[in-house]
């Protein structure tokens, strides 16, 4: 049985791989902000993993930073995609010790936020040093770094973030009512 139930796991955790490769690379709604674009639902995969359990939404980060990678992304953004690894670990831990904490529209708000703000200190982590390595677009450089690093970067992150999340608490909800996850965290 056990093995049954590894193995349902890593079919989940492929699938979600998948969804959270595809997303990006085929998605018509992209809101652009030069120099900075954001992919609407890019990140809901991995939250969807993160109310599994840790380990599925670990696994979920770092396989889609590597699909990131083999579809020839540019490096910076293959580096956003694998900082996904610490707010996806972080959140799907505080889920698994505080599985209620997402019943009320509050307290999953108050967690949303502090996730897309790990989310977005993460991001800017990554894209910091590529910035001050002269490796970024022009356009970063245009608008200056407060601008494109802090506000693009990272207020816009968080708030993409806030989005995608309630993005997979929308999906989440009915699908765990059809179909059996051995999950960690309750979304009602």
């Amino acid at each position: 049985m056990k093995k049954t139930s590894n193995i349902y796991s890593m079919v989940v955790s492929a699938l979600l791989c998948a969804i959270g490769i595809i997303i990006p690379i085929i998605s018509p709604i992209k809101i652009t902000m030069e120099p900075a674009s954001f992919t609407l639902a890019s990140h809901v995969a991995i939250f969807i993993a993160m109310f599994i359990s840790p380990s599925t939404a670990v696994f979920v980060s770092v396989g889609t930073a590597v699909g990131f990678l083999l579809a020839g992304f540019p490096i910076v953004i293959v580096f956003r995609a694998a900082s996904h690894i610490i707010f996806a670990a972080a959140g799907s831990l505080l889920l698994k010790k505080y599985p209620g904490m997402l019943k009320s529209f509050k307290s999953s708000q108050l967690f949303s936020l502090g996730i897309g703000l790990i989310h977005g200190l993460s991001e800017v982590a990554v894209v910091v040093p590529f910035y001050f390595g002269n490796s970024m677009s022009s356009g970063y450089y245009a608008k200056g770094f407060v601008t494109s690093v802090i506000l693009l970067v990272g207020v816009g992150t968080v708030v993409h973030s806030m989005i995608d999340f309630y993005l997979a608490q929308a999906i989440w909800k009915p699908v765990t009512k059809t179909v059996k996850f051995q999950k960690e965290a309750s979304v009602n």
